[in-house]
């Protein structure tokens, strides 16, 4: 079922049309991406799409039933509003209903009556709505995302949680449809591995911005490209959209070889003046003029981030037992609660080292990037910078001091001119040229710049300084893929020290070769390996417990049965045993050998419900079947002890 026809769609930008006659449509569990340049128009297309932006013509329809959720890139909120407000602002009145259930239950000890006559209102309306399965959802998701306060201020969470709570806020929504701008931007990586899961699973349809190579290929069956105001539809996922992209510019390159070829051969008969009064010879020029006339493949010049590195010296960082606390988020003035966010960390850089940071959003992986940069200090502990370490950082939410300068102005105030490793030395607007900025955008605003371009821009004059240790905080927010194809390049060839903080596995796993953990007590621990081999290690680790875990519980279930059985003996052995009837012995046989069934389902259906699973169809069979099967099997015990 179609649930969103896009119809010739157009939108002007600061100097030409962003996008031009775009079409396209979504159906129902369909998962789709659209991708681009940095400056393309991606978020102002989906904007477009989401009723956020007015067209400047064209139509966007969504199928009347099937309503959309939508995840902007930088999701607004009020600060005065609790996490429970904010998910649940919503028109949907199921989630209108779930919402009072909720906060009715908080003060469920202390009703007055006319609060307990509308529980029981409301409780009927769960009951006849069947609403239970879609809160126990909704709490699913909460507690994977680890959103346990509803009551919390948005205005107390950091950026990771806040982009937490936003992507709650379009999960747990009743729609059919979600358009999502950047969904693993700020989040932890755990969080991206289990929104994938999600996404790959969910029957709702998608249709999504985003640069994580990773997510791309594990979610996505349609890949749609912006280039040059245009959309192409490319079926499958990244890696074949890549295939078929190399195939078609090999069969445009080989199309211009043909044009070309055959044209060397016409124009030798053209310029030999023939006859135009023939038809034959009129249908030839005719042709000629439409090959004369065919548009050319045009290959994207690109660019590559190339600076002057500077020579390290014997010694370059060594970090001695350094330490922090920050006060508790709900501690008062008076109890002065602090909490480690990191823990006596010691570590001493040598030369060509690439280190990945990883941990949980509020872990303190900013905190440490801010420390070993001179941002902040530590509250105990000593750092030594080597007399040749140069440290350029790159801060995850760059500031620019006047947005009304040209990007021309931003490089030239902080050099004119730049020498790079070959000896060459280029003005700032060659220099700008070199990595993508050509033409008028040297001379726009930096207001005018989209997102990933500002953030190109503030990289390209860290590297002015030619730095020989990089810190990059979250490079990868905001940019687009070809943008970190290049910058990737740049840092697996760089030969000084890297220390990167980054949610992009794809990104991790090509620059990195070792991680540094940030564990919730501070510590800090290692792991010398690829960021994906750690995510998988953690998953085992995880199988591994929910399997311990089902295994005590089952133990705990037969010894109980067992504690009965043994009971039920001795009060037989106390008292005159009556003798079962062979009907009754017959039944008792059966009884156990179905009460070992059904407990072995029981742990198994346990196993399953705890597993993180989103398919919201399939936690629904599960739920009914245990609560289905518990009752039977309370009905065999109960049958089991009399007999016994």
């Amino acid at each position: 079922m179609n649930l969103l026809s896009i119809k010739s769609l157009v939108k002007i930008g600061r100097e030409a049309p962003l996008f031009n006659d775009v079409t396209l449509g979504l159906d129902e569990g369909q998962k789709a991406a659209l991708i681009g340049k940095n400056g393309a128009g991606k978020s102002t297309l989906l904007n477009t799409i989401a009723g956020i932006i007015a067209p400047d013509s064209g139509s966007v329809v969504f199928n009347k039933e099937s309503g959309f959720s939508y995840l902007a890139q930088s999701p607004a909120f009020n600060g005065d509003d609790t996490i429970r407000a904010h998910i649940f602002k919503s028109d949907s009145p199921k989630l209108k209903i779930i919402k009072e259930y909720q906060e009715l239950c908080v003060s469920l000890g202390g009703m007055n009556q006319g609060q307990a006559e509308r529980f029981e209102k409301i409780e009927k309306q769960m009951n006849d709505g069947d609403l239970w399965n879609y809160e126990a959802q909704i709490s699913s998701i909460l507690s994977t995302l680890g959103i346990h306060d509803l009551d919390r201020k948005m205005k107390t969470l950091s950026g990771g949680m806040v982009k937490k709570v936003a992507l709650a806020q379009v999960l747990v929504e009743d729609t059919k449809i979600l358009l999502l701008d950047e969904p693993t931007n700020h989040l932890d990586i755990k969080t991206i591995s289990w929104l994938e899961d999600y996404l790959r699973t969910t029957s709702r349809a998608v249709f999504m911005v985003t640069h994580d190579r990773y997510f791309l290929d594990s979610v996505c069956s349609d890949i749609y490209e912006l280039e040059k105001g245009r959309v192409t539809l490319y079926h499958g996922n990244y890696s074949e959209y890549l295939e078929k992209k190399e195939k078609e510019i090999e069969i445009a390159k080989n199309t211009d070889r043909r044009i070309e070829s055959v044209l060397r051969f016409e124009r030798d008969w053209l310029l030999r003046g023939p006859c135009a009064r023939g038809t034959k010879a009129k249908a030839r020029i005719q042709r000629d003029q439409q090959l004369i006339a065919h548009e050319k493949f045009q290959e994207d010049k690109g660019f590559s981030f190339e600076t002057k590195e500077k020579r390290l010296g014997g010694k370059i960082l060594e970090l001695h037992r350094l330490s922090k606390n920050f006060p508790k988020g709900y501690a008062s003035a008076q109890e002065k609660q602090t909490t480690p966010v990191l823990k006596d960390f010691s570590y001493t850089f040598s030369k060509g080292q690439k280190i990945g940071i990883f941990g949980n959003n509020g872990s303190g992986k900013t905190t440490l990037l801010n420390i070993i940069a001179g941002r902040l200090e530590s509250d105990s502990g000593e750092i030594v910078l080597g007399v040749n370490t140069h440290i350029a950082y790159y801060e995850q939410n760059p500031t620019f001091k006047d947005l009304a300068m040209t990007s021309l102005e931003y490089i030239e105030e902080a050099a004119e001119w730049i020498e790079l490793n070959d000896g060459r030395k280029l003005s700032a607007s060659l220099f700008l040229n070199e990595f993508g900025f050509e033409g008028k955008i040297q001379h726009s605003p930096v207001s005018a710049l989209s997102g990933g371009e500002r953030k190109r821009l503030y990289l390209v004059r860290l590297l002015i300084s030619n730095p020989n240790f990089i810190i990059l905080d979250e490079p990868t927010n905001d940019f687009d893929i070809w943008t970190m194809n290049i910058l990737e390049d740049f840092l697996t060839q760089f030969k000084g020290c890297l220390l990167i903080v980054s949610h992009d596995r794809y990104f991790m796993d090509k620059v990195c070769d070792t991680l540094f953990i940030l564990e919730d007590d501070g510590s800090v621990s290692g792991f010398v390996g690829k960021c994906s081999e750690y995510i998988e290690l953690l998953k085992e680790q995880e199988r591994e417990e929910k399997l311990n875990a089902a295994a005590e519980q089952k133990a705990l279930q037969a010894q109980k049965a067992l504690d009965a059985k043994n009971s039920s003996q001795e009060q037989n052995d106390s008292a005159k045993p009556k003798k079962l009837s062979f009907k009754e012995q017959k039944e008792f046989a059966e009884l156990e050998a179905a009460i070992e069934k059904l407990e072995a389902r029981k742990s198994e259906l346990e196993t399953f419900l705890s597993s993180g699973e989103s398919d919201f169809a399939k936690i629904r069979a599960w739920n009914d079947e245990y609560q289905n099967l518990s009752a039977d099997l309370d009905a065999k015990y109960a049958r089991w002890e009399e007999l016994a």
